[in-house]
């Protein structure tokens, strides 16, 4: 069984609640592996929850619905074991540890991907494992939603992936998709350095997860109308 690692450490409190979470039934045909998995589910509401639905065992966020236009709800996104930190969107984002993210957002807690390979990897200092992720859109027929994957890169300015994932709700049986690079990666962004003499260099690279230099690592949701995303972790065995 695959291990994870913090700081040279063995981490596997990921493993257990995976484990929890019980095998997909075998050949459910909906797309995605079968085996034990953790389970996400993005909910749309229209209505902005008040609770903070910190602290708890939910597997559960609620963001902003939209419907005749595409409204922004940003989760955040902290290294360790899968877990919902702050299932609401709509308020101040605490990570796990109870510490203030942003002023605005939900906070999913989750390893660093060491199943992709990118420019730059993950910080030897935070929580990795070998997974893939996999999603689909549910609910009511026509929404849609995309998400993609930002940060604060190493010169201060906001970054975002070249690539996305849209999540379009059709009629009919809807399938899972690896959406494994698009969620725990940063293709091709670009933010400048400075080398050994002084001068100014742009950098384009592809990035991991909690990559060493950056910071606020978070998928931007963009919904119009999709009322349920569903997304599942799957361990490399």
């Amino acid at each position: 069984m695959n291990r994870l690692t913090l700081a040279g450490f063995s981490f596997i409190a990921v493993l257990l609640t995976v484990a929890i979470i019980g095998p997909a039934p075998a050949g459910a045909g909906n797309g995605a592996p079968n085996g034990p998995h953790y389970n996400l589910n993005i909910i749309g509401v229209s209505n902005p929850k008040t609770q903070p639905l910190t602290n708890s065992d939910r597997h559960t966020i609620f963001v902003a619905l939209g419907r005749d236009a595409t409204v922004t709800s940003n989760i955040y996104l902290t290294p360790g074991a899968f877990a919902v930190c702050d299932g609401n969107a709509f308020d101040a984002a605490y990570d796990c540890s109870g510490t203030l993210v942003a002023s605005h957002g939900a906070v999913f807690q989750l390893p660093c991907d060491t199943n992709v390979p990118t420019d730059t990897g993950c910080n030897g200092g935070v929580a990795t494992a070998d997974y893939t992720v996999w999603a689909r859109a549910l609910g009511t027929p026509n929404g849609t939603a995309t998400i993609t994957t930002c940060a604060t890169a190493p010169d201060g300015s906001f970054v975002c992936s070249s690539g996305n994932k849209v999540l379009a709700r059709s009629k009919g049986k809807q399938l899972f998709t690896n959406v494994t690079k698009v969620l725990t990666t940063m293709q091709d962004v670009c933010f400048t350095t400075v080398d050994a003499l002084g001068n100014t260099v742009q950098t384009c690279e592809s990035v991991s997860l909690f990559a060493d230099g950056f910071t606020n690592f978070l998928w931007q949701y963009d919904n119009n109308g999709l009322k349920l995303a569903q997304v599942r972790f799957y361990l490399v065995q």
